[in-house]
């Protein structure tokens, strides 16, 4: 790396993470960046786009080059949505509106997760302009039955419920940070107060001025939430997933929520056919960003056999290793309507916030462009098979 480098005006996604890896305190950053296990099925989400090649064709019109898709009777600017990430707005100053904004500006929707910083409430208050919600099944339905009625009541249209959670994946990195516990007294120093030190910027921006640093959308529900203490929240929160949940429980929630309903976490085209027989309206390909089971396939390679056998009924979208706006065109190609990034935009957002994120959705965009136009599909909406060799 050339000295200085991180001071030069970031290009790609590894200049923003290294950007955030300067900032951001060593437990937060390890918690963004790792994925469960020897972290095999993380790197394989990121290799397996990059292994699609795609074709170049030269002397097509590309003066009308449009990157926009209709996704959920939405125009979107380029196919893309910012995932659900928990605890992402610990990355800057009330990190999921500064995220809300970014956005709103790109033309793209923004996913809260029920585990964000920022309350449904606080982010609907950024604009008129719709947010999707992210949800777990939780024991108590009626805490799961209130969130959707104030998300709904906060303009929520579109709800990405998580199904790939019924037991937490084993993170190395989060372990070794005393993220789950059994630090002695040193490495609770070092990892907390020695750790903030050494990152003064995001101690006074989040730490001191980004308060309250609790899951804003269970406060609620949280006995103590008044306190702030975020260990409250996560011990509350382990103790509502729920390892029961079956099919049927998906059922009951189609039942009682209105809008659209996409499943988040499919990796297998049975599951995938059950989705539909349910009357899911979408369905994310997804392994969690490698933060789950170790070792499975990417959604790289699942959307194509998932693609070929209900392509044709529902909406299909695709998660994990998105780094690019080339990414986005192979992700068309292969059966998507559009993709999430979650690592991306709270790494952007970690390394300068908003006008970081907004930087790195403008890059994306570019770099869509340049795919378009370089392989002759022009329009976004229009992208098949061809454009892969």
């Amino acid at each position: 790396m050339i000295a200085g480098s991180l001071d030069l005006l970031p290009a790609s996604y590894g200049d923003f993470r290294r950007k955030a890896e300067r900032r951001l305190p060593r437990f937060l950053f390890d918690y963004i960046d790792g994925g469960a296990g020897a972290e095999v099925t993380l790197r394989r989400n990121t290799a397996d786009w990059e292994a699609i090649q795609l074709t170049q064709k030269v002397l097509r019109d590309a003066s009308t080059m449009d990157c926009s898709v209709d996704l959920f009777g939405e125009r979107l600017a380029m196919p893309l949505v910012l995932a659900p990430v928990g605890m992402g707005g610990m990355t800057a100053r009330r990190g999921e509106v500064q995220a809300k904004r970014a956005a709103d500006a790109a033309g793209i929707p923004f996913c809260l997760s029920t585990v964000g910083v920022c309350p449904m409430e606080e982010v609907s208050a950024v604009s008129e302009k719709p947010f999707w919600f992210q949800l777990y099944m939780l024991k108590d339905r009626g805490v799961v039955a209130d969130i959707l009625a104030r998300a709904w009541d906060h303009g929520v249209r579109t709800l990405a419920f998580t199904i790939d959670l019924a037991v937490l994946g084993t993170r190395y990195r989060d372990i070794r940070n005393g993220m789950t516990g059994g630090l002695g007294p040193w490495g609770k120093l070092r990892a907390g107060p020695i750790d903030y030190a050494l990152h003064p910027g995001w101690l006074l921006d989040v730490g001191l001025r980004g308060r309250p640093h609790g899951l804003g959308n269970v406060a609620k529900y949280v006995a103590g939430a008044g306190s702030g203490n975020i260990a409250n929240f996560m011990q509350w929160m382990a103790g509502q997933f729920d390892p029961s949940v079956t099919w049927k429980d998906i059922e009951w929630l189609r039942s009682i929520w209105k809008g659209n309903l996409v499943l988040k976490g499919v990796l297998d085209v049975e599951d995938a056919r059950q989705a539909v027989a349910i009357g899911a309206d979408g369905m994310i390909v997804s392994n969690h960003g490698g933060r789950q089971l170790d070792g499975v396939a990417s959604g790289a390679a699942m959307l194509p056999p998932i693609a070929d056998a209900v392509g044709g009924e529902t909406t299909l979208l695709v998660d994990g290793g998105i780094r690019t706006g080339q990414d986005l065109v192979r992700a068309l190609a292969l059966g998507a309507k559009a993709a999430l990034i979650g690592r991306p935009w709270v790494m952007a957002l970690g390394a300068g916030g908003e006008a970081a994120l907004t930087r790195y959705l403008g890059l994306m965009k570019q770099d869509m462009r340049t795919a378009l136009g370089l392989s002759g599909a022009i329009n976004a909406r229009d992208v098949t098979g061809a454009v892969l060799l």
